[in-house]
């Protein structure tokens, strides 16, 4: 049998057997490692930069010269000018394949071809190229997050559908605001397409009679409910009542007609009138309102306190009226309102601090007092005046007052009554009553400290003993340096 040797494969450009161990790949073909070159300039290639073209190899360079576009922009570099046709290359055109279209509804929406998922952007849940997904009227490239879904289910940028589908205007005027629009009628650039919306009037439906809002008595909804003291206003109704400025909860002021306010329209037509009041401190209103006026607008609440009358014994002691706990004054275990917490005598109010209760269960100033319960004579009184009175004295003669108790033999030596151990003041060899311990002579009240013994038997102050039983002569007596002939 014959030697049938292995066929190899030949290598595209020189024919030749190419062995495994000198074999370059490129394009499915073989080639030797000193073949494996560019066909144009002859450069060594490698896998990197090698391009295959009908079994001829090329550099990257070479290959876009002979195959590549022309013109601007095109050739060696971008932005150089290529007037190289490719004639002395015997250039090759090679016709375009055009991808098959994809059944109605399942390729793009721009160009009907399939999408496949490398290349696929969302819009309203279908697949576009990347190089169809742009601007249908500005055709500017868009992502997820500039494109916006037109009414007539196509993509646009932002500024393009706020031109075609956003509001009209004063202010309205594609991205920009505050632009006055007055050159493009609304029929030109509204699309039908675009969603309509109607100006709905809430004050044409009517709420049942005291439901509404206040003002204009139309129906409250939700979304434009504003709250003040529990009754519900439309946010377009929420205005002062007199200037019309627009309020908040922080500004507004409900008025004693049911109406709102702004804090200065309240302060000048509710608030305090006349100098230091109205809009500010030191202001001085002259708006011609005089106090009948200011009375009438005013409200009024009377302030009788016995209008309420309590149980006998139970209310104020002055005027009777029941005392609630915002108006409360105590004075002994009773209860008085505040208006009548004052003195007695010269109306005085009181607090806990200046009411004295009498022993007439009233009340009254220390002054009247003292005047009326307190001690009498020279040095009491508006202290250290000389107060005569008409009023009976109250001092009590407390030695011309009969001791209780029996006499005694060992009693107090000046009355000779019984001494008890609460009121004994005690001498040399005696024991005294407090009220009987003073001096013999000058009758001065004596204590530990300026009592004085008599040989005699009785007590007297320093100077009476030191008078009575001191030695006589000069330096001796009441003082020294004094000439005595006692």
């Amino acid at each position: 049998m014959p030697f049938v040797p292995v066929e190899t494969p030949k290598c595209p450009a020189c024919g030749k057997s190419v062995y495994a161990a000198e074999e370059r790949v490129a394009g499915g073909y073989k080639f030797h490692k000193t073949c494996f070159k560019c066909s144009m300039c002859n450069k060594a290639l490698d896998s990197t930069n090698c391009t295959e073209h009908e079994k001829e190899l090329f550099c990257k360079n070479c290959h876009g010269r002979k195959y590549g576009p022309k013109g601007y922009g095109f050739g060696g570099g971008a932005g150089c000018l290529s007037t190289d046709t490719g004639a002395h290359l015997n250039r090759e055109f090679v016709t375009p394949k055009v991808p098959p279209k994809a059944p109605d509804g399942k390729g793009c929406p721009r160009c009907g071809i399939y999408v496949y998922a490398a290349e696929q952007m969302l819009a309203r849940g279908k697949g576009y190229h990347r190089r169809c997904f742009k601007c249908t009227q500005c055709n500017k490239t868009l992502d997820s997050t500039l494109h916006c879904d037109g009414p007539d289910k196509d993509i646009y940028c932002r500024g393009c559908y706020a031109q075609k589908f956003g509001a009209r205007g004063y202010g309205h005027i594609g991205i920009s605001s505050l632009g006055l629009m007055s050159d493009i009628k609304d029929s030109e650039r509204q699309s039908d397409m675009a969603p309509k919306t109607a100006a709905i009037n809430v004050d044409q439906i009517k709420a049942p009679i005291g439901e509404g809002c206040p003002r204009c008595g139309g129906v409250v909804f939700a979304a434009e409910q504003v709250l003040s003291k529990g009754r519900e206003w439309h946010r377009k109704c929420f205005k002062c009542r007199d200037c019309t400025k627009t309020l908040d909860s922080i500004i507004a002021c409900d008025g004693p007609d049911n109406e709102v306010y702004c804090k200065t329209c309240y302060g000048k037509k509710w608030g305090p009138h006349g100098y230091g009041f109205a809009c500010g401190s030191s202001f001085l209103q002259t708006d011609g309102l005089n106090e009948d006026d200011i009375a009438a607008q005013r409200p009024f609440v009377c302030p009788d306190t016995t209008s309420i009358k309590a149980p006998s014994g139970e209310g104020c002691p002055r005027c009777g009226g029941a005392v609630f706990a915002a108006e409360l004054q105590l004075s002994k275990g009773k209860m008085w309102h505040r208006v009548c917490f004052n003195c007695a005598r010269c109306h005085r109010p009181l607090d806990s601090v200046l009411a004295c209760d009498g022993p007439d269960d009233n009340i009254y100033c220390k002054l009247c007092y003292a005047k009326l319960y307190g001690p009498k004579g020279f040095g009491y009184g508006h202290t250290p005046t000389l107060v005569s009175t008409n009023y009976d004295s109250s001092i009590i003669n407390w030695i011309s007052k009969a001791p209780c108790g029996l006499r005694s033999t060992d009693g107090c030596p000046r009355c000779g009554f019984a001494v008890y151990a609460a009121e004994q003041m005690k001498s040399k060899n005696n024991v005294w009553h407090k009220l009987c311990f003073y001096c013999s002579e000058c009758r001065k009240y004596l204590d530990s400290t300026n009592l004085n013994d008599g040989p005699d038997g009785t007590i007297y102050c320093r100077s009476c003993y030191g008078k009575y039983f001191g030695p006589k002569g000069v330096g001796y007596g009441i003082g020294a340096g004094t000439l005595t002939m006692a």
